[in-house]
């Protein structure tokens, strides 16, 4: 809180990767307690130790084999049987976000153009820009953020070469159902278009969970990776599956720029997941006892008229919007200085006035977290109400 009761101030970030290094750089000056805007599980330390030392104590891995000419064969065969597709299926890459810019930089020639959901994790247009490849947006509407196929359709031209989508939602969690993705890969069939969809929350996605498999739709492609659901950013483990056809110039130019991938880190990776049963308990367990947290305070903020939308059924995110607070970037800064909770701004995600919250905490870190975040909602709008506070753009 400011000395003299004035709205807090500072200009925003460029980015929500450019907000996040000023929030980890806050933290670390200020020893942030609770991170309410990580969005995965912690990660699983004692876990990976004990795979690590169980492989490399007494002599190296077979695991650990050289993954540049066509990935880790262990991930991808490991790959194979967890998703359910063909290793020729499967091209393995550095993330996520190296999935995604490889993806691009492959299928979006000059003057080509990406049609991007909205609200959305702000890396998928800015890829494409960085690029100098033009972005057009069709929204997610709704409590639930459905997409209307007829509204995709509608925002395609001529150009449009990637459909460009997250499921579970980044950053609502919500999941779309099976008879929406299959017309959204009727629509690029269509068109001569590709659906790229991010599932690297598939993980999260509970009973039900439909993913976009090839399937559904030969236009589909899927990316994936260890961050999410295993809470292993540090191994740089990403993939991608679609068909051999679709995936083919998406592999070609990954043999001639693609020098990233980590011989040790997806050695690891391939351990992971030849077992992983732990892991998945580790998430399963952190998430047992998460939901009946976050159901709880959302009930609250309902009641008590702080906050307005849906809780998603699954998954480790929440998208709600603080009610009588115009700019949700200057509350998380406020909040992050008074009581050492981070939450994520809805503005980096194209929805201003909202706040994305994780909630994939051991219990009572999360509950002390919500706690501070409830107390704060109520003192920000009372300190702050009738004076000016409108979001940055």
């Amino acid at each position: 809180m400011t000395a003299n009761g004035q709205i807090p101030t500072s200009a925003p970030a460029a980015s929500y990767s450019h907000w996040v290094r000023k929030m980890l750089r806050h933290n670390a000056r200020n020893q942030t307690q609770v991170a309410l805007f990580e969005s995965a599980v912690p990660e699983p330390v004692e876990l990976l130790r004990q795979t690590i030392s169980a492989a490399f104590a007494d002599k190296i891995s077979s695991r650990y084999v050289s993954a540049f000419a066509d990935g880790n064969p262990f991930v991808v065969a490991a790959l194979a049987r967890r998703l359910g597709v063909e290793e020729g299926q499967i091209l393995c890459t550095t993330g996520a976000t190296g999935a995604l810019s490889l993806i691009c930089r492959a299928l979006l020639k000059p003057g080509q153009r990406l049609l991007v959901e909205t609200p959305a994790f702000d890396l998928f247009h800015r890829i494409a820009r960085s690029l100098d490849r033009p972005v057009d947006y069709f929204s997610r509407r709704g409590p639930r953020y459905e997409i209307d196929p007829d509204e995709v359709r509608k925002a395609l031209t001529p150009d449009t070469r990637i459909i460009l989508l997250s499921n579970l939602h980044n950053p609502s969690g919500m999941a779309l159902d099976r008879e929406t993705l299959v017309a959204i890969g009727r629509v690029a069939e269509d068109h001569g278009a590709v659906v790229v969809v991010d599932e690297v929350y598939a993980d999260y996605g509970g009973p039900g969970f439909v993913t976009a498999s090839p399937g559904l739709s030969p236009a589909f492609i899927r990316v994936g990776s260890l961050t999410k659901g295993f809470g292993l950013s540090t191994l740089r483990c990403g993939w991608i599956t679609a068909d051999q056809a679709v995936l083919a110039p998406i592999r070609a130019l990954s043999e001639e720029v693609e020098f990233g991938v980590s011989r040790l880190a997806h050695a690891v990776a391939a351990l992971v997941l030849e077992n992983p049963q732990p892991f998945d308990r580790w998430r399963a367990d952190m998430m047992a006892s998460a939901r009946p947290i976050i159901e709880s305070w959302h009930g609250r903020w309902l009641a008590d008229g702080l906050m307005a939308g849906d809780l998603p059924p699954h998954g480790c995110i929440t998208f709600p919007r603080p009610i009588g607070i115009d700019s949700c970037i200057r509350f998380a800064q406020w909040l992050a200085d008074r009581s050492g909770v981070v939450v994520a701004p809805g503005a980096y995600f194209g929805a201003p006035g909202h706040i994305r919250i994780g909630f994939a905490l051991p219990a009572a870190e999360l509950d002390a977290g919500l706690q501070a975040l409830t107390d704060g909602l109520q003192l920000y709008r009372a300190q702050f109400a009738g004076k000016r506070d409108r979001e940055e753009t």
